[in-house]
């Protein structure tokens, strides 16, 4: 299984790897800073480069490991390689992961509306909550209360907690621990705010920015219905 660097730290924007093999324009490397599709989250592109050429990565994926397609020429089983992110795209992508807690997190507490779904973009984000509908007042209330908090410019880290103690310690109506296989048993749990009292702590595995100033300001865009109890919400970042 390809060492997934970015869960440590989402800040790097360029490494190197070695190739463990090929697959036709796929590419299986030892470790990655690469993003893979998941958790509404689109993956990372960027560079591969190496003695003799250099390709573009356009896709992430994993499944049993984690598998980047190239276009480009391929490098060998073996090969050392330096991996670029496109830092636009990952930044863009971090900041809306970041503003999509904080927005659940508020749905959640101000109106007992539970996060079911989510995709974000480099440009815009939603967020699909159990809800039957947001007035246009609630929502002037919600794009106010975040922008408190992105003025408040709360830190964001992560830890790694065993499922079992998480499960027993945390909230689980919160942090969603309930919607992960079984079989993982080992959360990585992102927080926001006071370490000793966090305005929002989730289980997730997906890149984030290191305070929420970096948000620079939400707008909520709109709202539609995508069915008797479900709210579909819409916003964009300054």
């Amino acid at each position: 299984m390809t060492e997934q660097l970015y869960l440590a730290d989402s800040s790097v924007r360029s490494f190197e790897a070695t190739v463990e093999r090929t697959l036709n324009d796929r590419v299986v490397l030892d470790r990655s800073h690469f993003y893979p599709t998941g958790g509404g989250q689109p993956h990372d592109t960027g560079t591969l480069a190496f003695d003799g050429g250099e390709a573009a990565v356009t896709d992430v994926a994993k499944t049993d490991t984690v598998y980047h397609t190239v276009d480009g020429p391929t490098p060998e089983a073996g090969t050392t390689v330096r991996g670029e992110l496109d830092w636009e795209r990952r930044s863009a992508h971090m900041r809306y992961h970041t503003a999509q807690h904080l927005l659940s997190a508020v749905l959640l507490d101000e109106f007992d509306a539970e996060t079911v779904g989510n995709q974000l973009y480099a440009d815009r984000a939603r967020l699909d909550a159990s809800y039957p509908k947001f007035s246009e007042t609630d929502l002037a209330d919600v794009e106010a209360r975040l922008n408190e908090l992105v003025d408040d410019d709360l830190p964001v880290r992560h830890y790694t907690m065993e499922r079992e103690r998480a499960e027993a310690e945390l909230d689980t109506q919160r942090t969603r621990i309930d919607l992960l296989p079984d079989s993982i048993a080992e959360l990585r749990i992102v927080e926001v705010g006071d370490p000793d009292d966090p305005f929002d702590r989730t289980a997730c595995a997906g890149t984030h920015v290191a305070a929420t100033g970096e948000l620079d300001g939400v707008e909520v865009t709109g709202r539609t219905t995508q069915g008797s109890e479900t709210e579909r919400v819409t916003f964009t970042l300054g």
